[in-house]
This record gives C-alpha cells, sequence and structure tokens, in this order.
C-alpha cells in the first residue's frame, strides 16, 4: 500500500467521479477477438462505446467521439487504413489518441504500423506490455507473440532502470506511457507510477489488456488536465478489480467466470474502495 498522503490518494477517485459524471464517448477500432469485452468494460467504468473501422464510416464516428482506442490486435489492410483517416481527424479535433500496439515486434506488419501511428498520430496515450513499448522504443523487439518476452519483464531488481526507460519514452513521444506485467509503470516525462495491483491469473484471460485499454481512454478524456493521473487510475482500476473479482470465485469458476467478476467489479467500482485498494508510489 502506498504511504502518499490522503490529498495524493484522493486524485484516484476524482478521476473515476469524473468518468461516471461526464460517461465520455470512446470510439474503439480495437481487434475482433475481445471486441465484446472492450464495450462491456467501457460501459462498466461509466463509459460509452463505439466500434467502427470501415473507412467510409470512421471519421465521422470519431468526430462525435472524445477520445479514439487504436488496437492493433487483429490487422488488415481496411483496419489500417480506418486507424490513419480515424487517427488523422481525431488529432485535427484534438482529441484523446491511445494506442495499443498489441504484438508488435511479433511480425513486420504490426511492427511497422505501430511505429508509423507513433510518427504521424502522434497517440497522447501509449499502453502496452514491455516487449512491446521496447519495440516501439528501439525499433526491434522479442516480442512472444501478444504477450511480452520473459527476458524484458519489469522486476524488482530492474525498477530503477525501467522507470528510467519509460520516463524517457514519454518525454520522446511526448505521451503518457503505460506498461503494464506484474508491476505496472505508467509515466510522463517528469513522474512514475509504480502500481502492483493485480493477479496472476488475469494473463489467463484473453483481452484483459484490451480492456484496460478502453478504459484508460475513458479515463484520459474524462480527465483531460491530469492525464498521467487518470491512466494510472484506470490501471489500478483494472488491477484491483482482478484481485476483488479473483476474492469472489467459487468452487468450479473458471476463466470465463472470472473475466465477468472482473467486469462486474468495474461497474461496482467507487471511489472509497479504489482509494483503499490501489497499490502504488510515485517515482
Amino acid at each position: 500500500m502506498s504511504t502518499l498522503h490522503g490529498k495524493e490518494r484522493k486524485a484516484l477517485g476524482d478521476c473515476l467521479t469524473a468518468v461516471h459524471e461526464k460517461t465520455p464517448l470512446i470510439h474503439n477500432i480495437t481487434n475482433y477477438v475481445t471486441v465484446n469485452d472492450v464495450a462491456n468494460a467501457l460501459l462498466a467504468c461509466g463509459g460509452s462505446p463505439i466500434m467502427s473501422d470501415e473507412p467510409k464510416d470512421v471519421e465521422d464516428i470519431t468526430s462525435i467521439c472524445g477520445g479514439l482506442n487504436i488496437n492493433i490486435g487483429t490487422l488488415n489492410e481496411r483496419s489500417i487504413e480506418a486507424m490513419f483517416l480515424a487517427g488523422k481527424r481525431a488529432s485535427e479535433l484534438g482529441h484523446v489518441i491511445l494506442l495499443d500496439p498489441v504484438g508488435a515486434g511479433a511480425s513486420a506488419l504490426r511492427t511497422t504500423t505501430a511505429q508509423d501511428i507513433v510518427e504521424q498520430l502522434h497517440p497522447s496515450v501509449i499502453r502496452g506490455n514491455i516487449s512491446e513499448i521496447k519495440t516501439l522504443a528501439k525499433g526491434a523487439g522479442t516480442t512472444k507473440g501478444v504477450d511480452a518476452d520473459a527476458a524484458d519483464t519489469v522486476t524488482e531488481e530492474n525498477l530503477d532502470e525501467m522507470v528510467s526507460f519509460v520516463k524517457a519514452f514519454a518525454e520522446k513521444t511526448n505521451a503518457v506511457i503505460a506498461i503494464t506485467g506484474a508491476i505496472d509503470l505508467v509515466s510522463d516525462s517528469e513522474r512514475c507510477y509504480v502500481i502492483r495491483n493485480g493477479r496472476k491469473e488475469m494473463s489467463r484471460i484473453t483481452g484483459t489488456g484490451c480492456q484496460l485499454s478502453s478504459v484508460a481512454t475513458a479515463y484520459a478524456v474524462a480527465n483531460p488536465e491530469n492525464m498521467v493521473d487518470a491512466v494510472a487510475t484506470a490501471v489500478c482500476l483494472m488491477g484491483l478489480s482482478g484481485e476483488i473479482g479473483w476474492s469472489k470465485m467459487q468452487d468450479g469458476d473458471g476463466n470465463s467466470t472470472y473475466r465477468n467478476r472482473i467486469i462486474d467489479t468495474i461497474f461496482n467500482m467507487d471511489a472509497k474502495t479504489l482509494e483503499e485498494g490501489a497499490k502504488y508510489e510515485i517515482r
């Protein structure tokens, strides 16, 4: 548990309350494996989802939203075209753009697409595992499919190095960078949240990262003056929901039930529970 003062900890509750009050509308160009869970997680956190990846549709759709969540998990030529059309329109309107570079480093198409999005669309937030983020930062990686390579794990032993790395990449991209894993890091160029919420069993569910990206987009949209805190709040929310959801598992329950319990916990989360249950420090 963090030893931060009440005022600092209250920022998390304030970010949650802002989402509930504003109900941000989020345009998601996300992968078809998890699209339903992404929509449900957004609804659960207090946001509102729209899904569209048709190039003839996305500019109009993103224009009526407050933020754009781009997830490259299931790329094809049409969806790539849609990402850039929507991204350019969102940028013109000053909307939040979040990039989830799923599998960057696993294939040339994923890596090139993610790098082009960073360079051309200048996302406000980039959220991925450590292998994906290292691929974007260094131009090459060893991503294991859509999972982080074991050699890239953020640990207590390399934490200082990883905090410096994420701050430097945030400064380079002028974005909030969120690296999620056993230890989560959320940083701008000045501050880095080190977050220790979550359960290892969350990795047995397809889509918790995709859900987090959509939720983080909603939090960033609802808290534009406080974006690093907003994204960190979303990361704490997802991890804590994993903890609470797991505590309610019963004999015979499996990963399908666990997925639903996480979404239910997001739905029922309040500011007090989040503030008390978030485990983080700021470096």
